[in-house]
């Protein structure tokens, strides 16, 4: 090739170099913005971001629950349920991860009442919300009467589900009902009727045969699945649409979808272990639940530490779930959490306006330099070889 039809092919063809390095310089930009391809948010994401998260959390520890089939402890010690501090700091650490609420463990009692009393104060002053799923089967599994159920959903409706912190969709109050699936449907209508005109209440039922027994008489479901292994169930995503599609073929029904970051249930009679894998497993329940288009996404759990599904901050896997959920949501970093023995005020937060401000700012200065370096490398080398094809 020579002459003027060489040169401008070389220079043609260096300007395509040139312009094929672009789109790896912008993605590497967008990376550092929290929006490229590189392990951040992508469509699934962004949909889940919409979806309000809530976080299963349970309020039955003292410091002697803590000598029961654990295998790991919180980062703030043995503590007790009673204990606004503790509170205080799950809520403060909770928000930084992107949960929006606890559903709490609940049934009627002297210790749960006020344990969901203080949960709520807190969760008012912190800008934080509460659902509650009630626990319809006792220690050993058993439902327990229907009359003390049904008398407990009123107190539910009449005595907390008014208070500004309790979660609400579709301007209801949100409660749950687990164990479901062990009560008849004459049982479950003669519970939740005269409280669902002024407030959800979800069936906790594990396939789309029991969804459909209790279209009529529930609001939905929340599928509280904990002990799924997404490396080896190749049912799981598809499992998790099915039950949406379910759901939603009755109006105004509501899908909850879980997700966990591992369990091992072992010391507590269960067989099976999903391990963490670093944070693998968090990562493909969370877009497994994404998938299936939830109303509420679900994670199991705040504190279920005999099952290990935990994500608070803890002595052996620290705040990895934590970290990993920030990931998912698209979220900076946090500082690390207080350990046992420290005070447990909340950590203060600082503005984030005028950081993102100047990340974005930087970016914008590398893209465009990066985009004015290649463009005069492609220039230059066009220049070159032009004058190496005239001598």
């Amino acid at each position: 090739m020579s002459g003027v039809a060489g040169v401008t092919a070389m220079t043609r063809a260096a300007a395509t170099r040139g312009r094929r390095r672009v789109p790896l310089v912008l993605a590497a930009v967008l990376c550092l913005l929290g929006l490229g391809p590189f392990g951040s948010p992508g469509p699934a994401a962004a949909a889940a971001a919409r979806a309000p998260l809530l976080a299963y959390y349970y309020q039955w520890f003292d410091p002697s629950s803590w000598q029961r089939a654990k295998t790991d402890y919180p980062k703030l010690g043995r503590y007790s349920s009673d204990d606004p501090a503790v509170i205080r700091t799950h809520i403060s650490w909770a928000k930084s991860a992107g949960i929006d609420g606890f559903v709490v463990s609940w049934k009627s009692g002297t210790v749960n009442d006020r344990r969901l009393d203080l949960l709520l104060d807190r969760a008012r002053a912190q800008d934080f919300k509460v659902a509650v799923i009630y626990q319809g089967l006792d220690f050993h599994r058993r439902p327990l009467p229907p009359d003390r159920v049904a008398r407990d959903f009123r107190l539910l409706r009449d005595r907390y589900a008014r208070d500004p912190a309790f979660f609400r969709l579709g301007g209801k109050p949100l409660t749950l009902f687990s164990g479901t699936w062990e009560y008849s449907t004459a049982d479950i209508a003669r519970i939740t009727g005269p409280v669902r005109g002024r407030m959800l209440v979800l069936g906790t039922e594990k396939n789309p045969a029991g969804v459909r027994r209790l279209a009529a008489v529930t609001d939905g479901d929340a599928y509280y699945w904990s002990s799924v292994n997404p490396d080896t169930n190749d049912r799981h995503t598809a499992k998790l649409r099915e039950m949406a599609r379910t759901v939603r073929a009755s109006e105004r029904h509501y899908w909850m979808a879980p997700f966990a970051p591992g369990f091992d249930a072992r010391l507590v009679g269960g067989t099976r272990e999903v391990p963490r894998q670093g944070g693998r497993t968090m990562t493909s329940e969370y877009e497994a639940a994404v998938a299936s288009r939830p109303d509420v996404l679900g994670l199991i759990s705040w504190n279920e530490f005999s099952e290990n599904s935990h994500v608070e901050p803890s002595v052996d896997h620290g705040t990895q779930a934590l970290d990993t959920l920030r990931r998912l949501r698209g979220l900076p970093a946090a500082p690390d959490p207080a350990v046992p023995g420290a005070d447990h005020r909340a950590p203060r937060q600082g503005p984030v306006f005028w950081p993102n401000v100047l990340r974005m700012a930087g970016a914008a200065a590398l893209l465009v330099g990066a985009v004015t370096v290649l463009a005069g490398r492609s220039r230059r080398s066009a220049g070159a070889r032009e004058r190496e094809t005239r001598t």
